[in-house]
C-alpha cells in the first residue's frame, strides 16, 4: 500500500542509495511493489542498464501500472513478476540471485510475515541485503490501524530465526522504522 502520503514521508533515493547502498549492476526485487513505483523506479535508475529490478505484486493491475511508468521514464530494466510473496517458493525469480530485496510497508498488511521473510531469504544471494521499512507501532495522524502494525523487535526476531542477521536498525522517517537484513 504505497500511496502519495508514503512518498512524502519516505525518501526512496536516500534509503536505496545511502542506507541499502544499491549499486550499478545490482539485481533487486521490490516485493509488494505497489502501483506507484515509488521504490521500483528509483532502484531501476540506481542499478542502471546492467542491473535489473523485479517489481513483484499479487495484483496484475499494479504491475501494469509500474511497467507503464517505467517505460514512460525509459527504464527498460524493470521486469514485472506476478506472485504471492506470502507463499514460499512461488516467486518466479531464480533462487539465490538477488543482491537486494525491498519490503516497504508490507509487514503490516500480512499475518504471514515469516513466510514473506522466508521467500525473501530464498531469493537473495549469500550476503544479499533486504531493506525493510514499515510503520512504527505508535499513534500517528494517518496510516494503517495501530493494531495492524508489526513491532520492530518482532521483525528482528523473525528475521534472525530464518537466517538473516540484522545489520542495521534505523529511523526511516517520522512514522517508519527500518532494517537492513543480511542473508547469512
Amino acid at each position: 500500500m504505497k500511496d502519495d502520503a508514503t512518498a512524502r514521508l519516505l525518501n526512496p533515493q536516500d534509503l536505496l542509495e545511502k542506507v541499502l547502498e544499491l549499486k550499478y549492476g545490482h539485481q533487486v526485487a521490490d516485493l509488494g511493489c505497489g502501483g506507484a513505483g515509488y521504490f521500483t523506479l528509483p532502484a531501476a535508475r540506481l542499478v542502471g542498464s546492467r542491473g535489473k529490478v523485479y517489481a513483484v505484486d499479487i495484483l496484475k493491475t499494479v504491475l501494469e501500472s509500474v511497467l507503464s511508468k517505467a517505460r514512460l521514464d525509459n527504464l527498460l530494466n524493470v521486469e514485472t513478476v506476478w506472485s504471492d510473496i506470502e507463499r514460499v517458493g512461488v516467486t518466479k525469480i531464480p533462487a539465490s540471485t538477488l543482491d537486494a530485496a525491498l519490503l516497504i510497508n508490507i509487514m503490516f498488511q500480512s499475518r504471514k510475515n515469516e513466510h514473506i521473510l522466508k521467500e525473501t531469504h530464498r531469493l537473495l544471494k549469500q550476503d544479499g541485503k533486504c531493506l525493510v521499512v514499515d510503520w512504527k507501532v505508535e499513534p500517528t495522524p494517518f496510516g494503517p490501524p495501530q493494531a495492524n502494525r508489526l513491532p520492530p523487535q518482532t521483525v528482528a526476531t523473525l528475521a534472525t530465526k530464518i537466517g538473516f542477521s540484522v545489520a542495521k536498525e534505523f529511523e526511516a522517517g517520522a512514522y517508519h522504522y527500518g532494517f537492513i537484513l543480511v542473508k547469512l
